[in-house]
């Protein structure tokens, strides 16, 4: 049978494999559009099976908000370059689309979710990965929902923060979303800091106090006085505003009787061991190798 130009066009839209590819697999099924499609969904899923155990720590975060909610969604690739590639950059929305629309925070789940294109998140994930030749993984899934106004802010589509009020607008809201962004709180105030984190803590200022030789109650409010300094520094509330340092996050909130509710704040790869790559060893074993095969 002949594989018209037409054939080939129709399977590359509907799987998104290249066209060499696609010719292949009409003329190995004889025409036929639906096997040919099932060939390559397999054949996908293979070179996915392949790079699953590969690193991907680069990739994009995506924020996408609808009224009172917003989801904040990581999808990793292995290299910058494919980060910005556009078919990777329309799977990352259609994931955080999927995932607002479903309210749905469990990676697992959203897999089967359906896309617009009728296609399942893991079908497109596994075809992307045969176009574009790396790992692609759906990391992490955060919803917020809120009462009062949200705000976000990505830096890069490498940080991503989303910030949830109650009182204040949305400006503000943006506002302090850019502080989280930048600045990386643990929790929004005191009350949030796990107990252990804080013992720890005073543990190791406690030891270094009591090296100073000073008196028991002269160590004591030593430390007292640097746990509210460390306090100040991991605290949502505590830390000088970003645009305006100044004044604390806490003081500025305070100032339009708002408060912060919840907040998320996802970094691209953070977490996940990277392969430090050595380019400069690297080309120096490849010249090495090609002058040992000049020699034999």
């Amino acid at each position: 049978m002949t594989i018209s130009a037409s054939m080939v066009k129709e399977l590359r839209e509907r799987t998104g494999a290249g066209m060499m590819e696609c010719k292949k697999a009409l003329v190995e099924a004889d025409g036929d559009m639906d096997a040919a499609a099932e060939a390559l969904r397999k054949s996908g899923q293979a070179k996915a099976d392949k790079k699953a155990s590969r690193v991907a720590a680069d990739g994009r975060i995506v924020i996408k908000a609808n009224g009172a909610k917003a989801v904040v969604v990581e999808v990793n690739s292995e290299t910058d370059f494919v980060a910005k590639d556009e078919n990777f950059v329309a799977f990352a929305d259609a994931v955080a689309d999927a995932a607002l629309e479903l309210g749905e925070s469990d990676v697992a789940v959203l897999a089967e979710a359906t896309l617009a294109d009728g296609r399942t998140i893991e079908t497109a994930r596994t075809e992307l990965i045969a176009k574009v030749g790396e790992n692609i993984s759906v990391r992490r899934v955060e919803q917020i929902a809120a009462g009062g106004p949200i705000g976000y802010y990505t830096h890069g589509a490498k940080i991503g923060a989303v910030v949830a009020l109650d009182g204040g607008d949305e400006s503000l809201a943006r506002d302090i979303a850019m502080h989280v962004a930048a600045i990386n709180p643990t929790c929004i105030d005191e009350s949030g800091v796990p107990a252990e984190t804080l013992e720890n803590e005073r543990r190791i200022l406690t030891e270094q106090a009591e090296e100073s030789g000073k008196p028991a109650e002269i160590v004591a409010k030593m430390v007292d006085g640097r746990v509210a300094k460390y306090l100040k520094e991991i605290t949502l509330v505590g830390q000088p505003f970003v645009k305006d340092p100044d004044v604390t996050v806490g003081k500025l909130l305070g100032g339009a009787d708002a408060s912060v509710t919840s907040f998320v704040r996802l970094e691209v790869g953070e977490g996940i061991e990277k392969k430090v790559e050595n380019f400069a060893e690297e080309v120096m074993k490849q010249i090495d190798d090609a002058k040992k095969k000049d020699d034999e």
